[in-house]
């Protein structure tokens, strides 16, 4: 009955949707895929599922495919002029991957390798595609028993992450409710972002077709994966320069598969892909990489903090401002977009001052997670990989 790839496929995704349904009743605390993964080694290590599940499944193989057009996607979610508007926490979100990195890079080589010390700098940088790319490349070069690395840091990153940023969020909450009692708090300002108003006002029969937009995102993800196979630059980067360019030419519209109808089961593929990667994980693997995970885990945290700290200085931002937006290399959106309203709610007095809380906090921490998350995670672990 498991052979069959409907059952198997049900199977898996029930772990998925179980991660979801935790992730959305625990508001973004437990993260849907530390349930997902954990969930699917201890089945498949007590022999409950197969260990050819994913296999039998073949969805593994699809999210395979639509690596490339789901990094195509993420170079169409931040508009030029939304990054220009918010510069300062794009640079704190910066600082903080920057500062986390070098530490990672110094410290972890000394006790382990330079190996584990790149399997895991990508990951801590924030998301999903991040964690394929290097352990795409760690399969290729052999080095299957670090997999595990990148994949629990993922997992586990969530956690240590959001419990300190709501700490710093709460504090600056009550900051800007001392300046609201004594009348000297001055909102920041938020510009209007008009592209997707301009983008509609153009729109015609073709480019309302579902398919032909499908169609052509799967064509920029072809050329990228093309160019990284005849240049030394990985085809991650080029498939997000590509989706990034086009954006601003006009080539794609803002957040592209969701526009065709087609993220959330791009995203379920690629969940997967990434499940798939712990198939031939043992629990020998995992106890003997769990002091390295931790010590990255640990190292990354307090350096992405450090960061963050560093660049508020410079940009002059409160540091309890800036610290939660370079945190939000750690979990990215929803749960950025959780805190805040978490934060916002339980702090606040009334409606009024809810709402003024929730304003300040909202954009820079939207910006910082969509800038280290979607862009820069792709960035560092494309080159990283480079390196083994």
């Amino acid at each position: 009955m498991l052979s069959n790839p409907l059952i198997a496929t049900v199977l898996v995704f029930g772990l998925i949707a179980l991660g979801e349904w935790l992730s959305i009743i625990s508001r973004a605390r437990v993260p849907m895929l530390l349930t997902a993964m954990v969930g699917f080694l201890v089945l498949t290590w007590t022999g409950v599922f197969p260990k050819d599940i994913l296999e039998k499944s073949t969805f593994a193989a699809l999210g395979g495919i639509l690596i490339g057009p789901a990094i195509l996607h993420m170079g169409t979610l931040i508009p030029f002029s939304l990054l220009k508007s918010q510069i300062k926490a794009v640079v704190i979100a910066l600082g903080g991957l920057v500062v986390s990195g070098v530490l990672i890079l110094t410290i972890v080589p000394l006790i382990f390798d330079y190996e584990t010390a790149v399997a895991g700098v990508g990951p801590i940088s924030g998301g999903v595609i991040a964690l394929i790319i290097t352990s795409e490349k760690l399969t290729e070069l052999g080095m299957t028993s670090l997999i595990v690395i990148p994949a629990l840091i993922v997992a586990f990153q969530g956690v240590m992450g959001m419990p300190l940023a709501m700490n710093f969020m709460r504090k600056y909450a009550m900051k800007i409710q001392r300046e609201l009692d004594d009348g000297t708090f001055i909102p920041m300002a938020n510009e209007a972002i008009q592209s997707e108003k301009k983008n509609s006002s153009k729109s015609s029969s073709l480019k309302s077709s579902s398919t032909l937009k499908l169609f052509f995102i799967f064509v920029g993800a072809a050329v990228g994966i093309a160019l990284g196979e005849i240049t030394p630059v990985h085809y991650s980067l080029w498939c997000l320069a590509i989706g990034i360019t086009g954006l601003k030419l006009g080539l794609f519209e803002s957040k592209a598969l969701e526009k065709s109808n087609s993220f959330t089961v791009v995203m379920i593929a690629i969940i997967f892909v990434v499940i798939g990667t712990m198939a031939d994980v043992t629990p020998g693997d995992v106890l003997s990489n769990l002091p390295s995970i931790l010590l990255i885990l640990l190292i990354g945290t307090f350096g992405i903090t450090l960061g963050g700290y560093i660049t508020a200085k410079l940009v002059k931002w409160n540091p309890y401002k800036a610290m939660p937006v370079a945190l939000t290399a750690l979990f990215g959106f929803p749960g950025d977009y959780l805190l805040c309203e978490e934060v916002s709610r339980s702090v606040a007095r009334d409606k009024r001052e809810e709402k003024v809380i929730f304003d300040e906090l909202l954009t820079p921490m939207l910006i910082g997670g969509f800038t280290t998350v979607t862009v820069a995670s792709v960035v560092v672990a494309g080159l990283l990989v480079q390196t083994l």
